[in-house]
Formats: C-alpha cells, structure tokens, sequence
C-alpha cells in the first residue's frame, strides 16, 4: 500500500468513526422517558383509559405489546419487544427514542410505589384549593386525621 493509498485509508477510517460517534450522539440526545401502563396493542388509548379488560389481556401467543402513557393519553408501539415481555399490565418508566408512534427501547423499568406509604406522615404543605383559599394540613385535618385525593389527568 502506498503512502497515499493509507493516507487515504486512514482518512475514511476517521470518518467513518466520526459518523458513527455523531450517529450515537444523535440517537443519545433524542431518547426520552416515557411513564405509563404495558398493555395489548389491540387496546386504543379510549380503552387503556377506561381500564377496559382486554388491554390487560394477554391475548394470542406473541401478541404485541405497546405502553399506555396516560398523561398524553397516548398508546406507543415498542420496539424491541423483549424488555416489555411479563409486564403486561405493569406502571413502567421507557427509556427510548421515538420514531413516529414507535419507542426504540433502551429500557423498562418498574414505577416505585406512588404517593405515601401507609401510616407516614404527610409532609407540611401549602395549596389552594378550588375557591383560591390557602389550604394547609392542618386546616384540612378533622377530628379522625385528613384523606387527600388528587385527579390526575381528569377528564372534565
């Protein structure tokens, strides 16, 4: 090989590595979390937020998974599919790129417990309620302690 043939070669061995760098870069900077409920692709997101049985039906054998993100009340394919296998049903966390209505996976993970667990004490806490009146915990409390209840994503 001469030394203008190697220079050459190097050349496209350096460029070629760069791409492929800027590439995963790329594909880094897009992947996003994704939190929501693994259910059967045959399910619309009508259906998942209606809790309807058959998007926690396990279906055909090799039936399609797909995540339920109930804040944008939207149903995602996943793709690879084998990180999603025996969570049907299942509150996940997806990390992954989005591709039209497709999440490359790069990982599922379990949801920890949401809100307090039973007989912990609430934190102190300021709000207002729906008059515009500041509420606090101990302005709700009644004699038998306080039940506090948040809508998420509620339908009005």
């Amino acid at each position: 090989m001469t030394a203008g043939n190697m220079w050459k070669y190097a050349s496209m061995c350096a460029l070629t590595l760069l791409g492929a760098t800027t590439l995963v870069a790329a594909q880094q900077k897009n992947m996003t979390d994704w939190s929501g409920v693994i259910i059967n692709s045959s399910c619309s997101g009508d259906e998942a937020f209606a809790e309807a049985a058959k998007c926690a039906d396990t279906g055909a054998p090799g039936g399609k998974l797909s995540l339920y993100d109930d804040t944008l009340r939207l149903v995602l394919n996943l793709d690879p599919q084998d990180q999603a296998a025996g969570h049907l049903g299942d509150s996940v966390t997806v990390e992954g790129a989005l591709e039209g209505d497709t999440i490359r996976v790069a990982s599922i993970k379990m949801l920890a417990g949401i809100g307090l667990a039973v007989g912990q004490k609430a934190p102190a806490f300021s709000a207002p309620d729906q008059f515009g009146t500041q509420q606090t915990l101990e302005t709700l409390q009644g004699p038998h302690g306080t039940v506090l209840l948040f809508f998420r994503s509620a339908d009005w």
